[in-house]
C-alpha cells in the first residue's frame, strides 16, 4: 500500500478536556507540527479512527441481536444513512476492516517467491495482518484468474508481469459463541482487495458490457438486453485454468459447504470489498443468489470505492433477487465514476448530478444509448462522503481519494449531510467550526 496524505491532530489520548465539533473543508485545525504530521507512517493511520468518543469507534462492540437485518440492509437502510446510525457505522468499519486484512495479507513484492499469494496461512491470517479478536475463523483462500491470453513473446517478460492467477481474498465464518450471540446469528464474510497485479489492471480496462451467462434473455435467444456486466469484472471472477479453478467456482463450493454445516440456524453473508474487490463483492452476491435460489439467507455487499458493474438490467435483477448493496462512496474518489456512464432514467437511481437524464429522451434514443455497451447503473444505496470534508486529510489527491484508509476514515467522521465531520477536540488547539446551516464561524480555544 502507497503512503497516503494523512494528518493526525488526533493522535492525543482523549481526556475529559476533549470536546467533538462538526467541521467542513473550511475547518482548520491549527497549531500544530507540520513536519510530524507529514512524518507520519501509514501504519499509524489507525488515531485517524479515533475522532469520535462512542463505543463503536472505542472497541467495545455494541450488540446488534434482534435489529442485525435491519443493520445487515432488509429495509435498505431506511433511516440509518443521514444521520448515520453509529451501530451501522460501527458494522461498515468492521467489514471495513476485514478487507484490509486481505490488503494486509497479499504479497505485493514483485521480487519474493510468493508474489500474488496470501503470505499468510488461513490460521494466523487475522492475527498477523493486525485483526485480533474478530470471533471469526478464515475457511478458505480466493484466487482470481485473468482470462487475458497473452502473447507467446509475453513469456520473455518478468514473471510479475504476466502473473495469471492471483490471491484475491478469503472466506471466513464467525466461530466465538460470544461474538454470535452479539451479531444476533453466525456471519459469514467473503472480503476482497483491489486490483494489485498488471492483468488485473488489464482486465480494468475491458469496460464495455457483456451479457451474464445462463440467463432468461440469454436461454429464450431473445433480442432484449438482459443483464449485462463490465467484461473485464467477468472475465476475473469466471475465468480459470486446467489447474486453478475459477473464483466463481471457489465461491460457489465453500457457500454450498457452509450452508450446508449452518443452514439450520440464523445466518447472514456479506461480502465486502474496495476498489475491483467491490465489483466483484457484487458478482458474487448475484451469482450466488442465482445459484442458491430459494435459501433464506439475507446476502448483503459492503462497497468500498467501487466502480460501476452492470446496466439496468443487472441492478433490476439484483433487486429482484433481494440482494443489499451499500455503496460507500467518496464525492472525490473517479473510480466511483468509471466505467462508462450512467442515463439516470429511474427515481431509484443513485446518480452524480453530471448524468444525463433518460427520461428527456425520446424511447428510440434511450435504446440506442443502451445498445453501445457503455451505459451502466449504479446499484443499491448510496453513502457518500467527501474527502474535503475532512480537517484531518492534508492532500486530496487521486491515490488518497481512493485509498480504503481514507474511506474507513470518512465512514468514522461522518455524521450527516448537514454535519459532514466529527472533529475531536483537545483543550490547547485552536479548531475553527463552520455552521453550515448559518453560515457562521466560530473560533474557540
Amino acid at each position: 500500500m502507497k503512503t497516503v496524505g494523512f494528518a493526525k491532530p488526533c493522535t492525543i489520548p482523549p481526556t475529559r478536556d476533549m470536546t467533538l465539533e462538526c467541521c467542513n473543508i473550511l475547518t482548520q485545525p491549527t497549531r500544530l507540527n507540520k513536519k510530524f504530521i507529514q512524518d507520519q507512517s501509514l501504519r499509524k493511520w489507525q488515531g485517524l479512527r479515533d475522532v469520535r468518543n462512542d463505543s463503536t469507534a472505542s472497541g467495545r462492540p455494541v450488540k446488534l441481536r434482534r435489529k442485525w437485518m435491519e443493520y445487515q440492509g432488509i429495509r435498505n437502510w431506511e433511516g440509518l444513512l443521514d444521520p448515520l446510525d453509529d451501530n451501522l457505522r460501527g458494522e461498515i468499519l468492521r467489514y471495513g476492516d476485514f478487507v484490509d486484512a486481505a490488503y494486509k495479507s497479499f504479497d505485493f513484492n514483485p521480487s519474493s517467491p510468493t508474489y500474488a499469494n496470501s503470505r499468510f496461512p488461513k490460521r494466523t491470517l487475522f492475527e498477523r495482518s493486525g485483526l485480533r479478536d474478530t470471533g471469526y475463523r478464515v475457511t478458505k483462500h480466493l484466487r482470481a484468474t485473468s482470462g487475458i491470453q497473452l502473447p507467446r513473446w509475453m513469456e520473455k517478460a518478468p514473471r510479475w508481469m504476466f502473473t495469471q492467477s492471483s490471491w484475491i481474498g478469503y472466506v471466513a465464518v464467525s466461530q466465538n459463541q460470544a461474538e454470535i450471540a452479539r451479531l444476533g446469528r453466525r456471519d459469514v464474510v467473503i472480503a476482497f482487495r483491489g486490483t494489485a497485479t498488471c492483468l488485473e489492471w488489464l482486465e480494468n480496462l475491458r469496460a464495455t458490457l457483456t451479457q451474464l451467462p445462463n440467463t432468461e434473455c440469454d436461454k429464450n435467444g431473445s433480442d432484449e438486453s438482459g443483464p449485462m456486466v463490465e467484461r473485464g469484472f467477468l472475465s476475473l471472477y469466471t475465468s480459470g485454468t486446467p489447474i486453478r479453478p475459477s473464483l466463481q467456482e471457489m465461491v460457489r463450493e465453500e457457500i454450498k459447504r457452509l450452508l450446508q454445516t449452518y443452514g439450520d440456524e440464523p445466518l447472514s453473508l456479506t461480502i465486502a470489498g474496495h476498489s475491483l474487490g467491490a465489483a466483484l463483492a457484487t458478482l458474487a452476491a448475484y451469482d450466488i443468489k442465482t445459484t442458491f435460489n430459494g435459501v433464506p439467507v439475507l446476502v448483503t455487499v459492503i462497497s468500498f470505492g467501487g466502480p460501476r458493474v452492470g446496466n439496468r438490467s443487472f441492478r433490476q435483477h439484483l433487486d429482484k433477487q433481494g440482494t443489499k448493496v451499500l455503496r460507500i462512496v467518496n464525492s472525490d474518489d473517479v473510480i466511483t465514476k468509471l466505467p462508462g456512464f450512467v442515463i439516470d432514467g429511474d427515481q431509484n437511481d443513485v446518480a452524480d448530478k453530471g448524468d444525463l437524464s433518460m427520461a428527456s429522451f425520446p424511447s428510440w434514443i434511450q435504446k440506442r444509448m443502451e445498445d453501445t455497451q457503455w451505459v451502466y447503473a449504479e446499484v443499491g444505496r448510496e453513502l457518500r462522503l467527501s474527502s474535503k470534508d475532512s480537517p484531518y486529510l492534508n492532500s486530496i489527491n487521486v491515490a488518497t481519494c481512493h485509498d480504503l484508509k481514507t474511506y474507513l476514515h470518512l465512514v468514522n467522521g461522518f455524521v450527516s449531510s448537514s454535519c459532514p465531520f466529527l472533529v475531536k477536540r483537545q483543550k490547547g488547539f485552536l479548531v475553527t467550526a463552520v455552521d453550515k446551516a448559518g453560515g457562521k464561524t466560530t473560533t474557540r480555544e
